[in-house]
């Protein structure tokens, strides 16, 4: 089952969600949307390599905005940083920020149960088009969870400060 919005609140204040900062006019009947920080990340090479960490460089979204080009990948994150206990948390796209042709996740919107951090946002667009920091730019919504589990506590990703380059490279070195 997903929560509704107002469940979703009773959560927060019963300290199993959070969300930081938390507005209230940010949540929605069964989710909560979450702003695009000023930050983004952009590989340096065409070419990609998942055996290897890949070099990248920081672009600062200015308050005129910073115009997306389609075919290229940008990293950005969520001003807010979440955490659940005991709730899937998935993140998907605003329906007007899709309709102007940007994806905010090419495949990972699933979190897992135990998530602390911020949201890594894999920003993809099928036309130009100018972003903005602070839009609402997605929106997380959570599944309560059935059977026993392991929270995530210690993955790669687990208590990030900020925007999250593919660490996938690290799984090389383990096997």
């Amino acid at each position: 089952m997903i929560l509704s919005g107002l469940e979703i609140q009773k959560e927060i204040d019963a300290g199993t969600i959070a969300i930081t900062p938390f507005r209230r006019e940010q949540l929605n009947p069964n989710s909560y949307n979450l702003r695009l920080a000023d930050e983004l990340l952009v590989y340096d090479e065409p070419t990609l390599d998942m055996k290897r960490r890949n070099a990248y460089h920081t672009l600062c979204i200015p308050e005129e905005g910073l115009l997306l080009e389609p075919g290229r990948l940008y990293l950005g994150r969520t001003v807010e940083r979440t955490e659940t206990r005991c709730f899937v948390p998935m993140l998907e796209g605003r329906s007007s920020v899709g309709r102007l042709g940007v994806m905010v996740h090419v495949t990972a919107g699933f979190g897992d149960v135990g998530f602390s951090g911020f949201w890594t946002l894999e920003l993809f667009c099928v036309q130009p088009v100018r972003i903005y920091a602070g839009v609402e730019i997605c929106q997380i919504y959570y599944h309560t969870l059935c059977g026993d589990y392991v929270p995530y506590s210690s993955g790669k990703y687990q208590n990030n400060n900020g925007i999250q380059p593919s660490l996938l490279y690290q799984d090389w070195d383990v096997r």
